[in-house]
């Protein structure tokens, strides 16, 4: 973006038991309504939709984000801010139409699982290193010419980044997944990956989480994974805190990725290491169905997951995710009371 603009993030924030509405994060960790804005945009005879919400916001964002930051511009009143951390942050698009996941998408992490599972008959007798070197070059074919893996996931499954988690009674495995994701901010079909970008709103952080030992279905293997049981509970998608303008990321292909478990550093990438990158994705998903404006992309989740490490959620643990510039998610583990 220019170097006038401000390094703008936009949110969704409360402030006591009032509703969430959309905010603008300026430089200095005040928050903006957008809808303090409005006056602005009339005076300037600048578009803004209509709404208080960023998915309003996201139905014409390109549009929408002009308006906000030329408004901006103008000076802004310091009676109408508030200091960021006087405020409940929430999901910043609280209820999306649609979520879609990307599965396998980080080359070491899929490597690693390939070794240490092995790969049947074909990899018997083979040394580690050799079974290393033949997932290595099954990757790199599948990244030439594969398609991404996806899914979609459950729209209530989206949390904020302080929310608690909830570990359902049932699961034994909770997991986590920090990732990547894309919010869309103008829909399509059949997008070709040159034009990729132009349809991204921005990034935010997003934890994938799953119920490990409810991803495959145990009463009839045939039918083989169950997202409903394996992603879709209540909370099971912390977003946030902050949607940060596709413009605003200088490379989305090199941010780091770390989250921690009760302080101890569990995941730790880069997102350079995706097989399929973002553009390839969205090429991939809107082949198949239609994006719309405010929908999640979340685009895949490095090694060192809890399946990886033997460990998983339990009650009272602190989980941190965070990722380059995008902001923290800090969730606390509570089992579910039945």
């Amino acid at each position: 973006m220019p170097a006038s603009d401000p390094p703008l993030k936009f949110g969704s924030f409360s402030i006591a038991s009032c509703r969430p509405f959309a905010g603008v994060v300026l430089g200095d960790e005040r928050v903006l309504a957008v809808e303090a804005l409005r006056a602005a945009c009339r005076r300037l005879d600048l578009p803004l939709s209509p709404g208080d919400t960023l998915f309003d916001l996201l139905q014409d964002w390109d549009r929408n984000l002009a308006s906000v930051r030329a408004a901006l511009a103008q000076g802004v009143d310091e009676a109408l801010c508030a200091p960021l951390e006087g405020l409940r942050r929430h999901a910043p698009v609280a209820a999306p139409r649609q979520v879609i996941c990307t599965g396998a998408n980080y080359r070491k992490h899929v490597i690693d699982l390939m070794v240490a599972q092995g790969g049947g008959a074909a990899t018997e007798g083979m040394g580690v290193e050799e079974r290393r070197r033949q997932a290595e070059v099954m990757m790199d074919e599948r990244a030439a010419h594969g398609r991404p893996y996806a899914w979609v996931k459950t729209a209530t499954a989206v949390a904020g980044p302080e929310d608690d988690l909830v570990l359902p009674a049932h699961v034994k495995e909770p997991d986590w997944e920090l990732e990547l994701a894309v919010v869309i901010g103008k829909g399509g079909r059949h997008i070709p990956r040159t034009d990729a970008f132009a349809h991204v709103a921005g990034y935010m952080v997003a934890n994938d989480v799953t119920a490990r030992d409810w991803v495959f279905r145990h009463d009839m293997k045939v039918l083989g994974t169950d997202w409903i049981t394996g992603k879709g509970a209540p909370g099971f998608l912390p977003t946030g805190p902050f949607l940060v303008p596709r413009d605003a990321v200088r490379d989305p292909a090199d941010l780091r990725i770390t989250l921690k478990l009760n302080g101890e550093v569990m995941q730790d990438e880069s997102t350079s290491d995706m097989i399929f990158d973002i553009s390839r994705q969205i090429e991939y998903i809107s082949q198949y169905m239609q994006l719309l404006p405010g929908d999640v992309i979340c685009t895949g989740s490095p090694a060192g997951n809890g399946a990886h490490h033997n460990r998983y959620l339990r009650d009272g643990d602190l989980i941190t995710g965070e990722i380059t510039g995008l902001g923290m998610q800090r969730q606390r583990c509570v089992l579910e009371r039945v």
